[in-house]
């Protein structure tokens, strides 16, 4: 005769709602943790909160001077926003939108990255022409690597060993070695180089020429341009196209560059170098942001004050939404 299983008895009531409002609190956290897009305003010295299940503009963060590049920390639980008439990073707590902390950086800090073990920043120093190294933990510039005049875009490989900086100026990107802290190289690009992006298999780096109205392409390899890519708009002039945000697809199949004050952002075919198609947004197209299914392309334009929405695979532009003025970068998280 085989025997019954002992009986498993139920934990009190009172336990059990603990225990339903401890998920449905964890879940709650969960989905509002990946549904808004934070939007720096240089002008506001704030950060505008768009909800993005329904696009519902939610309170503003306040934030130190002039905030301009953010990043989402090594963990993701936190937004490191650049702010340059404060030579500082802001630490804005993304589960109470509340600024926690500040991390001082040099003078009037503009673009920049995180090692991927997150224990350096690497800053970009129009004045000082240079590329800073900041220790996270200590929170003092470590070494300080000379460059090109007013650099701005700052790209860290994903292993961590090279760290590529634009030169607006010098019209050139200067390749960095993280472990000597010694610059490798300086690769001549088209006018006014100012953000970049790498290829999912490191192997291309792509930068938005603004005063050339075109993007190169570098092979990481031969640390060369081996194309460039011409932007045009039909009815538009060259002088028009100022290209600078640049986004490139999971896949590595797809890149998306906004068109400045063209006013357009361009989708690419990476494989064949060609746009593919021309969405209208905003005045001056800026900053991008893809989410997290690429179904959507958020755009800041920088002159009209707005966040536009747009349909990637209808490639039109779904909304428009106000957010701070003078927007400069937008972050989903």
């Amino acid at each position: 005769m085989q025997k019954r299983p002992p009986h498993r008895q139920r934990p009190p009531l009172a336990q059990q709602a603990a225990l339903a409002l401890t998920l449905a609190l964890g879940l709650l956290q969960s989905a509002t943790a990946q549904s808004l897009a934070l939007v720096s305003s240089e002008k506001d010295n704030a950060i505008s909160v768009i909800r993005l299940s329904d696009l519902q503009i939610l309170p503003a963060i306040p934030t130190c001077k002039r905030p301009r590049h953010m990043q989402l920390s090594h963990d993701h639980q936190r937004l490191l926003v650049a702010c340059s008439d404060s030579a500082a990073a802001d630490v804005i707590d993304l589960h109470t939108l509340k600024s926690v902390d500040h991390i001082p950086l040099s003078d009037d800090p503009e673009i920049f990255d995180v090692s991927p073990d997150g224990r350096t920043f690497y800053v970009s120093n129009e004045d000082d022409a240079a590329l800073s190294f900041i220790d996270t933990a200590s929170r003092k510039v470590v070494a300080s690597v000379p460059v090109g005049r007013e650099p701005e875009g700052v790209r860290v490989s994903a292993d961590g060993k090279t760290v590529y900086v634009t030169s607006e100026i010098a019209n050139s990107v200067h390749v960095i070695d993280t472990a000597s802290r010694k610059l490798l190289k300086t690769i001549a690009v088209g006018q006014r180089p100012r953000r970049m992006a790498l290829t999912p298999d490191g192997r291309e780096l792509w930068v938005t020429n603004e005063l050339g109205a075109s993007v190169s392409i570098i092979s990481t390899a031969e640390q060369k341009v081996i194309a460039t890519l011409l932007l045009d708009l039909p009815g538009a002039r060259a002088s028009d196209i100022t290209p600078v945000g640049l986004q490139i697809s999971r896949d590595g199949r797809r890149a998306f560059v906004s068109m400045g004050r063209a006013n357009h952002v361009a989708f690419i075919d990476v494989a064949s170098r060609r746009i593919t198609d021309r969405v209208l947004v905003g005045r001056r197209a800026w900053g991008l942001a893809l989410s997290q299914d690429e179904k959507r392309l958020y755009v800041v334009n920088g002159l009209s004050d707005d966040l536009s929405v747009v349909d990637v695979p209808a490639a039109r532009a779904l909304q428009t939404l106000p957010v701070g003025r003078v927007p400069h970068t937008v972050v989903l998280y």
